[in-house]
């Protein structure tokens, strides 16, 4: 056979393949997905349309549209708690309706066309559903319109244990690779803090001119850790006496810092950056307290645990 039919017969190949892809797209009942059941739950086909293609449940229909039981309602993927029955609320929309989330629970992504706002499971990246403001519902003005098949529900107490700690430390992939293997915590999310410009993004922060830290975002159990360990592996997770950078990565934007809620937290900081003084450490982070912290795009999210990698320039090193 000559060069052309092979050349033909190759096309036709790759042709068939992508009919069947696209074919398999259009029709949810042919959807399928691999889910990892070592993390998440299993789930059916209709949730997997849901959740992992970020389809929508047909509206009234869903089995917490009218649902007034006290509890949690937790993420169908992966259990994390998201909201509570008191934030719940009637818009008759056709979807079960938040005005509230539980502290770190849903992250927000803004649609490729600009129009509306999908909220995701902070700590599988499941789809929920969307996020509207400005609807005049409640006294807080929001609505988080979640699909009632993105969840399950615990009865019982609303009062949740989370707590909330943001540090920065060189490229943030790497330090979030180490949050999210400690103890106690529930979700992490990397991010921008510390700077002068709204809503900023990669490109600009890289430049070292918004004043923006890389940051990881730590939402914990205050059950199952403390705060305090949580600075230990901060400071011992990457070199603190390095100035506007860490390992390779030069800038500002790569500066060791901590931003602290309350007081708390800042006497905490206070206090393990003098044992490491005492101890001969060279410490230059900063201690400051936190403001807006902005997510950063849905690809820096969960670095090496998508890419199966380790950090280049994050060693852990016992300190304390």
């Amino acid at each position: 056979m000559n060069s052309r039919y092979y050349f033909l017969l190759h096309f036709l190949i790759i042709f068939n393949l992508l009919a069947c892809s696209q074919s398999n797209m259009t029709d949810k009942n042919k959807v399928t997905f691999q889910n990892d059941t070592t993390q998440y739950n299993q789930l059916t086909p209709d949730e997997e349309w849901v959740i992992l293609k970020k389809g929508t449940e047909r509206p009234f229909t869903g089995k917490y549209y009218k649902h007034n039981e006290k509890g949690v309602y937790t993420c169908k993927r992966c259990n994390a708690p998201l909201y509570r029955s008191t934030d719940k609320f009637e818009s008759h929309c056709g979807w079960p309706s938040f005005d509230d989330e539980i502290p770190g629970a849903v992250e927000r992504v803004p649609d490729t066309d600009g129009s509306r706002t999908e909220i995701i499971c902070a700590n599988c990246k499941g789809h929920l559903g969307h996020v509207f403001e400005g609807e005049g519902f409640t006294d807080k003005n929001i609505r988080h319109c979640v699909n009632s098949v993105s969840m399950n529900f615990i009865a019982g107490d609303t009062d949740v244990k989370r707590d909330t700690a943001v540090f920065a430390s060189g490229c943030f992939w790497g330090t979030e690779y180490y949050f999210q293997q400690a103890k106690g915590v529930i979700s992490t999310d990397v991010g921008y803090i510390g700077g002068t410009k709204n809503n900023p993004k990669y490109k600009e922060v890289s430049t070292g001119k918004t004043g923006h830290a890389e940051a990881v975002r730590v939402i914990f159990d205050p059950t199952k850790t403390t705060y305090e360990e949580l600075v230990k592996l901060f400071f011992e997770t990457h070199d603190p006496g390095q100035e506007d950078g860490q390992g390779p990565d030069i800038g500002n934007q790569y500066r060791s810092g901590i931003f602290y809620f309350n007081e708390e937290q800042k006497l905490v900081a206070e206090k393990l950056m003098k044992v490491l003084k005492d101890k001969g450490y060279k410490v230059v982070t900063e201690l400051t307290k936190a403001d807006k912290f902005w997510v950063a795009e849905t690809y820096h999210q969960d670095y090496y645990k998508n890419s199966g990698g380790s950090p280049y320039c994050h060693i852990y090193k016992k300190k304390f």
